[in-house]
């Protein structure tokens, strides 16, 4: 009870300590200009965030509140669940171990797709009981608009349809829903609710699609390593218990059902169609493509209440001792950061950023502000400032959804620029004043300004590289075939 006490106020107490994260502000950078869908991903995060900053205003703690108040809603959807496979002895268990995961923690801080998504996910595996268990036909419409939503939230929501067919296939008792008018019903329901997002795409030469799709194969190579790694991080985000109890009961059941797959019970046989695929196929495919962090995330949400059937309380007990060790170090870290982060993907110091910003605009408030380091410091700077940051397609250079908001280049041609680029290691600036060159032909002449420093607790703890830059030349449009 201690450790859930603890985990508990930490996790509500980092919504207002924890400082902005580049995914934040990059997915409210989506909801400030709204569409049908997005270059990397769906529409529902950005949505989302966009309804809780228009309500409470535009601040960090608001968009943390977004996160962790649809992530209560996953928690509740996920006892629900539970309750149909589980005792509620057994249901309060799983959510126990559910609560206690480190997943839960970043899906309630760090704004990604996987926020909504999770909630989705569970809310269309409830539908789904009803239809196929329970035959309810009205369930059948709920299932397909509750899985249409999960995909309006990330592309990793059409395993929800492949596991569906999946189970119908493996399990003959429910096998007849497969012609049935009742599935079609679904079907229809579910292209209706990711309609939107078809015809986005449709009108931008299915771009999404694409990079989601065919632009993923150019990372492939052969690492056999990450395959450890892929095991770390997902340990990391489980904690180490749970992660040991499922590849521990994996394997128990793979020794009783290898040559008798038919006798898996129908309820199991549910739930292991759902984790199953995306949990192996990633763990698979992670010696020559490297698996995120999040990835396997929807997996879990029937994984745990499969192990939640035979996991006993001593070692529910010890997850929440490691998850509460996990957690208070995780406290310290965002509290006094001993540990620095060379990366963009940190929630420090990027406040110290904005309001640095602010004072180069006040002094050159004619000048448009542009970064080129990916996405993150544009999507920052344009989170706590006025106006428009543009990002890389200054120079010439794929933006993500910077190059699908409508800009007009040409309108800043002569114009005068502050750049601003982020560094990852403040002792070492070497590759970020080379990229400074890679501004030369845009502009007539470039000025370095100081640099802005951050520091926490008198330490410097991020640096970025400011520069003038005189008289804008826009890149040359492609040419024409």
């Amino acid at each position: 009870m201690a450790a859930i006490c603890v985990v508990t106020v930490l996790r509500l107490s980092f919504i207002g300590a924890m400082g902005l994260m580049p995914q934040d502000a990059y997915y409210f950078f989506y909801g400030q200009h709204p569409a049908l869908s997005y270059f990397d991903h769906p529409p529902a995060i950005a949505y989302t965030l966009r309804l809780f900053t228009d309500v409470l205003g535009r601040h960090a703690w608001v968009i943390k509140l977004a996160d962790t108040v649809v992530t209560i809603g996953t928690l509740l959807a996920f006892y629900r669940l539970s309750t149909f496979f589980l005792s509620r002895h057994r249901a309060s268990h799983a959510i126990l171990l559910l609560y206690s995961t480190l997943m839960i923690t970043l899906l309630s801080l760090v704004s990604t797709p996987d926020v909504p998504l999770l909630l989705w996910w569970g809310v269309s595996l409830i539908a789904l009981y009803k239809a196929v268990f329970e035959d309810s036909r009205m369930a059948w419409v709920w299932t397909g608009i509750a899985m249409g939503l999960a995909f309006d939230s990330k592309y990793t929501g059409i395993i929800l349809p492949a596991g569906t067919i999946l189970f119908l296939l493996l399990s003959a008792r429910h096998r007849r829903y497969l012609w049935s008018p009742w599935l079609l019903l679904a079907v229809a329901f579910f292209l209706l609710t990711i309609s939107p997002v078809v015809i986005w795409n449709v009108e931008n030469q299915f771009a999404s699609f694409r990079f989601q799709s065919s632009g993923r194969v150019g990372g492939i190579e052969l690492h056999p390593l990450d395959f450890f790694g892929v095991i770390g991080h997902q340990a990391a985000i489980l904690i180490p218990v749970l992660l040991g109890a499922l590849f521990y009961y994996l394997y128990r059941a793979f020794g009783r059902y290898r040559r008798r797959l038919w006798r898996v019970p129908a309820k199991q046989l549910f739930l292991l169609c759902f984790f199953l695929p995306p949990f192996l196929g990633f763990m698979l495919i992670s010696p020559v493509y490297w698996v995120k962090l999040n990835w396997m995330m929807p997996a879990y949400i029937t994984g745990i209440i499969w192990v939640s059937a035979w996991m006993g309380m001593k070692y529910i007990r010890w997850q929440w001792i490691v998850s509460m060790v996990v957690h208070l170090v995780l406290a310290v870290e965002i509290l006094f950061y001993p540990v620095p982060i060379h990366s963009d993907d940190t929630m420090i110091g990027w406040d110290g950023l904005g309001k640095a910003a602010r004072e180069i605009r006040a002094q050159y408030p004619d000048d448009f502000m542009f970064s080129a380091d990916d996405y993150k410091t544009s999507a920052m700077l344009n989170f706590y400032l006025p106006g428009m940051v543009y990002s890389r397609n200054v120079i010439g250079e794929n933006a993500l959804q910077f190059d699908y908001i409508g800009t007009d280049l040409r309108r800043l041609e002569g114009r005068n620029a502050i750049f601003i680029n982020s560094l990852t290691d403040v002792n070492d600036d070497k590759d970020e004043q080379a990229y400074a060159d890679e501004l030369k032909p845009y502009f007539a002449e470039l000025e370095p300004l100081p640099p802005i420093i951050v520091k926490l607790h008198g330490r410097v703890v991020r640096k970025f590289l400011v520069y003038r830059c005189y008289g804008y030349r826009p890149p040359l449009p492609p040419a024409v075939e």
